[in-house]
């Protein structure tokens, strides 16, 4: 299975860390951000990553090269400009069957096999990974009929559920045709349409999430994140 991880990002909340570190390679327990992602995604049976590159991508490209050193195939799309969390998928092209899709600033621990085995069990063409949080209010919350998702509501005063949008989706190859050119969101763009069409489901998992994007949410991480790497080497 192919994972592309979206690694672009100016990093604005981190500064001044990020003027010179991209946020996917900010420490956790002594190793980037994006290779803790890649320890959950060679548990998981993936065998192939593209990194969405930009923003200081010569650092990224150093740090992982090929993937020979971690375990897995790596390679790359190069963003002349920034390109959102759609428009890198117009650039990977026409897949023959379903791909990952993940934020390169998150930590998470999910079940993809199981998330795979949902997706195609409901015919999705979109399958979101969603986690549990306390105050719901403050994100972007799910409206779901048993699997299928309706519609997300943006930080609202009385949430439908506490479940949001963990960063990290499956989806089918024909949605590579639904994003536009240029700078595109999922978000906006594909999955309020995969919604309207019945085609976009929801994946709740219990394990681990974080969000490293802000200095109070990277500091949290530090402290709180179990690392995965121990369980995958054993």
């Amino acid at each position: 299975m192919k994972a592309v991880v979206l690694c672009g990002g100016l990093g604005t909340r981190l500064r001044p860390i990020t003027y010179e570190i991209p946020k996917t390679l900010l420490p956790i327990h002594g190793r980037p951000v994006l290779a803790h992602l890649i320890d959950l995604f060679r548990r998981e049976g993936v065998d192939e990553v593209v990194l969405a590159v930009g923003y200081l991508k010569e650092r990224i490209k150093a740090h992982f090269g090929d993937g020979r050193g971690h375990g897995i195939r790596i390679s790359y799309l190069e963003e002349d400009a920034p390109l959102g969390t759609a428009g890198p998928l117009r650039l990977l092209g026409r897949q023959r069957e379903p791909f990952l899709v993940s934020n390169g600033d998150e930590l998470k621990d999910v079940d993809i096999q199981g998330m795979l085995a949902l997706h195609r069990e409901q015919g999705a063409w979109g399958t979101i990974a969603l986690t549990r949080v306390e105050h719901p209010s403050l994100y972007g919350v799910a409206e779901l009929e048993g699997s299928r998702i309706l519609r997300f509501h943006e930080k609202p005063a009385q949430p439908p559920s506490n479940l949001v949008n963990a960063g990290l989706y499956i989806l089918d190859p024909r949605v590579v045709d639904m994003v536009p050119e240029g700078f595109a969101m999922l978000e906006k763009e594909v999955f309020p349409r995969l919604a309207q069409q019945g085609k976009l489901f929801g994946f709740p998992f219990a394990g681990q999430w974080f969000d490293t994007g802000s200095l109070e949410r990277y500091e949290r991480a530090i402290r709180e994140w179990k690392d995965l790497q121990q369980a995958v080497l054993r």
